[in-house]
């Protein structure tokens, strides 16, 4: 980065009871083979009904303190993928149901798929006892990637955690058209540079999709740094990317013209930070989301930078944030750069900026 760079069938209880507690008043419903309690929140205890040997085995799931009475039947798949879904929807989580059945095919290591074949399951006391955790983390409004440890960035597993911004589908388009635009030269190896790496995700994406490609990579966060390297080494491009520490394109070696230079930098306008959504503001580091007051600083610093480092033909192509377009396109024009075209996301709206030198 650089600096100051969402049908199965609703639950029908057969009983209903109110039970009071030592944190209020909750709810404990009977659905058929289990019994679940929601504690002010998001239930309690589970167990496991005594078995031919006479033993009762305890299973804990939930975020409440208070057990459910005695012993009480196991939980299938389909009935903690309905309560889960609905704790994480009292919590404000956008596509709760994708969200648990996300975090339930990782406990269990299968295809998210595969639970629409698995709705009877049995779920174990160890794997009840890990969804508790990961569902817990979700419902703080930590972001699914980071509970998981990757994402997924144009069909490549990629490493995430809190020290990188977690890379966006739309910014596949922007990867796309790079190694679309690389894969298009008549040079035996062309030469790219992926300016706030963060995650690798551009520059790992390039080397992968166009083999002839040479890539560098440059950050200010060593740590980010870290993730990338870790990232290009998963996909064996480590030795195709070199990575470059530092603020801004004179950490580059001097003498170096790319034929692309791609960015996804900072964009957002430092006084809208505290509206963004918490996975984003609590969760994504501020180095990368910071685009200072107008949002505009990293593409002014581009535009200034960029030129000696552009080989004749070059592309410079970045990404930019909603109502972004106007103005951005006016910035480069009154540093001489030709604007070659604005291209949509996903949803249609003005997303990728590519330009040139006159």
């Amino acid at each position: 980065m650089l600096r100051g760079l969402r049908k199965p069938g609703i639950l029908s209880p057969t009983f209903l009871f109110w039970k009071g507690g030592l944190r209020g008043l909750g709810l404990a419903f009977m659905y058929g083979a289990y019994r679940w309690h929601v504690d002010g929140g998001y239930g309690a205890r589970v167990g496991r009904v005594r078995g031919d040997a006479g033993r009762g085995v305890s299973a804990r799931f939930g975020v409440g303190g208070d057990p459910v009475c005695g012993h009480c039947e196991v939980v299938t798949v389909l009935e903690v993928i309905q309560r889960s879904s609905e704790f994480l929807a009292r919590k404000g989580v956008d596509s709760p149901r994708l969200q648990v059945e996300l975090l339930l095919a990782h406990v269990l290591q299968v295809p998210r798929l595969k639970l629409y074949l698995s709705f009877d399951r049995v779920l174990g006391v160890a794997e009840l006892d890990r969804l508790r955790v990961l569902v817990q983390r979700r419902g703080r409004r930590e972001p699914l990637q980071h509970i998981l440890g990757t994402v997924s960035f144009c069909g490549l597993e990629l490493a995430v955690d809190g020290r990188v911004l977690i890379p966006r589908p739309e910014t596949e388009l922007l990867a796309e058209a790079g190694w679309r635009w690389l894969g298009a030269l008549a040079v035996s190896e062309p030469l790219a540079l992926d300016v706030g790496t963060g995650s690798g995700c551009l520059a790992i994406a390039l080397a992968v999709r166009c083999p002839r490609a040479q890539v560098h990579a440059l950050d200010i966060s060593p740590g980010a740094l870290s993730v990338a390297r870790q990232n290009a080494r998963r996909h064996a491009v480590d030795g195709r990317i070199r990575f470059h520490e530092g603020d801004g394109l004179a950490a580059v070696p001097a003498g170096l013209r790319f034929d692309l230079i791609v960015s996804n930098p900072p964009y957002i306008p430092s006084c809208e930070l505290a509206m963004l959504q918490p996975e984003v503001r609590e969760y994504d580091p501020v180095l990368a989301l910071d685009g200072g007051p107008d949002g505009m600083a990293f593409y002014r610093r581009l535009a200034g930078e960029a030129p000696p480092f552009l080989a004749g033909a070059g592309r410079l192509m970045v990404e930019f944030g909603d109502g972004q377009s106007g103005v951005l396109e006016e910035l480069f024009r009154a540093q001489k750069w030709v604007v070659e075209g604005v291209t949509p996301d996903y949803a249609g709206r003005p997303r990728h900026l590519t330009v040139r030198r006159a």
